[in-house]
């Protein structure tokens, strides 16, 4: 394995999964992949609440990878993430970071003295007045929630080198691939309970939202419906969006509507919010959407998306600028994850800079 290697590391609401880039002159490539399935409640909306079962299942995913150390970028995205476009004072880089909390006081719902804060730059702009400012997005997110799940993590014997929000990591995998025709493009990452929605123009982002529901509202829904255990709903999903049988005709169809119904009601969340994005953008004209996620395999929803939103709904691939190594997956095991690899691919891009 040559060059600087970086593991991107996920703690999602029913999996963990870590991916081990390399960074060498014949580029990125992929070393290893893996995932662990998390034990109901351990994680709750993106935050660490039962530590020491999370800690057991981040062993165990290090063990069955062969992850060749155990330096790590984690992602953090939940329901006490705030992503605001917002407009600051032009100053030194240094000067805006230390200035950052008492600049932000006023406009954050949150108590700053307890909140981890950080300010992505877009553009250089001027005020009303002709005074130059800075004009970006402000992310900030709460101080015990990030520190549980660092915690966490070095419980299980790793290091915590770097925690980047979900968004960023899934717009550095993802954000490269708009070609001469596509300038503006939304990518949507469907995780079990949390989906980043990013609007970017040519790798900048210009909107972000998180929202806090999933391909498992689908599983919960499907339980309910059918009165059975959510492991026995959520099979029954997964044989649904690989197109298998689940028994009688009658009872795909059943299934089918059931999965359809809640479908729907993700696909019109997600919809409100890119009305909401070219509300207020009036001159930006969105051109295509990207699904990434293991809920982007949820049945109909990318013709459901497309009919809602109008705009061509394409699968992404956070693999595609990559370098395949010896990850020890064979094409199909790889073409499985690809959808699922995203957001620990591009927390690890970002350790390269």
């Amino acid at each position: 394995m040559a060059g600087r290697t970086a593991i991107g590391l996920d703690v999602g609401t029913s999996v963990v999964r870590a991916v081990e880039l390399s960074f060498g002159r014949g580029g990125i490539t992929l070393e290893r992949f893996g995932q662990v399935v998390l034990p109901d409640g351990a994680v709750r909306d993106g935050q660490v609440v039962d530590p020491v079962p999370v800690a057991a299942s981040l062993r165990q995913l290090w063990s069955a990878t062969g992850l060749s150390h155990k330096r790590v970028v984690l992602g953090v995205a939940n329901q006490q993430v705030i992503v605001r476009k917002v407009d600051l004072p032009a100053m030194d880089p240094a000067e805006l970071r230390r200035s950052l909390p008492f600049l932000v006081a006023d406009i954050l719902p949150m108590d700053v003295g307890q909140s981890v804060l950080d300010f992505f730059p877009l553009e250089e702009a001027t005020d009303e007045e002709g005074a130059p400012i800075l004009r970006g997005l402000l992310v900030a997110a709460s101080r015990e929630t990030v520190l549980a799940n660092v915690t966490c993590v070095e419980q299980a014997g790793m290091s915590v080198q770097a925690v980047d929000l979900t968004s960023f990591a899934v717009l550095r995998a993802l954000g490269k691939q708009t070609g001469p025709d596509v300038d503006t493009e939304a990518l949507i990452d469907i995780g079990a309970r949390i989906t980043n929605i990013v609007v970017h123009r040519g790798g900048v982002p210009i909107f972000v939202r998180i929202l806090l529901m999933g391909g498992q509202d689908v599983t919960d829904a499907l339980a309910e419906w059918l009165d059975v255990p959510p492991t026995r709903a959520e099979a029954l999903k997964q044989q649904i969006a690989q197109s298998g049988g689940v028994g009688s005709a009658k009872d795909l169809d059943q299934l089918l509507v059931a999965v359809t119904g809640q479908t729907q009601d993700f696909v019109d969340e997600v919809s409100g919010s890119l009305d909401y994005f070219a509300a207020s953008n009036p001159g930006v004209r969105l051109q295509r959407i990207l699904l990434s996620g293991g809920g982007s395999r949820l049945e109909g929803l990318r013709d459901r998306l497309a009919a809602e939103t109008r705009l061509p709904v394409l699968a992404g691939d956070p693999m595609a600028n990559l370098r395949i190594g010896r990850t020890g997956l064979d094409p199909a095991q790889l073409d499985f994850v690809r959808p699922l690899a995203a957001v620990p691919v591009g927390l690890a891009l970002g350790a390269f800079g």
